[in-house]
């Protein structure tokens, strides 16, 4: 039998292509691959015409198309620019989507403690907007691990220092608290890369603790207020 005279059964066919013999007769049923032959007693025949078809299905599958967009490109070859831009704006939601994602886990994970990462995760949820996670996810990236780590280890210190001069009663004119508070300034800059909105979420959380209440990092509603006073005296 010539190449072009080939015909594989069902189960042959599945075995070839790395498929189920159930994922076949479901092509076949909805009219995606279909065998173009059929023995005297009812058996699928896959001719080679069919076994192109199929494998330009899983192509498609491959770039994660639905078996509509693929029965689309199929019954018209002029439409696979069209599902394909369509899918590449779907892959670009779902990018953003899961960039906003990684921005919910690692906020979870500057801001709270194994204990405590339901409620931050809650609390996160209130002041930032899925937009502005994704933004934080970009700005993850752009710092680098790296320097990241940099600034997370830095601001136990920071917090402790300002802590410090809160309970002392020192002016927040006092040339330590003013440059404190500029490092303070620094290192938010760092996190929220100049973004106006982000800043006023930050704040908003912050300001929200109550005023003598301390959360894990040592930050609370009244030292946010210190540090606000001293970049007010700092004009």
């Amino acid at each position: 039998m010539g190449v072009d005279e080939t015909r594989w059964s069902v189960g042959e066919l599945a075995r070839a292509a790395g498929l189920t013999v159930r994922t076949l007769h479901h092509y076949d049923e909805v009219g995606l691959v279909v065998p173009s032959e059929r023995t005297a007693a009812g058996h699928r025949r896959y001719t080679p015409a069919d076994v192109r078809v199929l494998y330009r299905v899983r192509a498609l599958r491959s770039l994660g198309l639905g078996l509509d967009a693929i029965a689309a490109t199929l019954a018209g070859p002029d439409r696979l620019t069209e599902v394909l831009t369509a899918q590449l704006a779907h892959l670009d939601a779902e990018a953003a989507r899961v960039a906003g994602l990684r921005a919910r886990v690692g906020a979870l994970l500057d801001h709270a403690d194994t204990h405590g990462l339901l409620e931050a995760l809650q609390m996160i949820e209130r002041y930032y907007t899925p937009e502005q996670l994704a933004y934080l996810a970009r700005r993850r990236e752009e710092l680098g691990e790296e320097r990241i780590r940099a600034v997370e280890a830095e601001w136990p210190t920071l917090i402790e220092k300002v802590n410090a001069h809160l309970a002392a009663d020192t002016p927040v004119t006092d040339p330590e608290v003013q440059a404190l508070a500029a490092r303070w300034s620094e290192l938010m800059a760092a996190f929220h890369g100049g973004d106006a909105s982000i800043q006023a979420s930050a704040a908003r959380m912050v300001a929200d603790q109550p005023r003598d209440q301390r959360l894990d990092n040592g930050m609370s509603g009244d030292l946010y207020t210190y540090v606000q006073r001293a970049w007010a005296a700092a004009g």
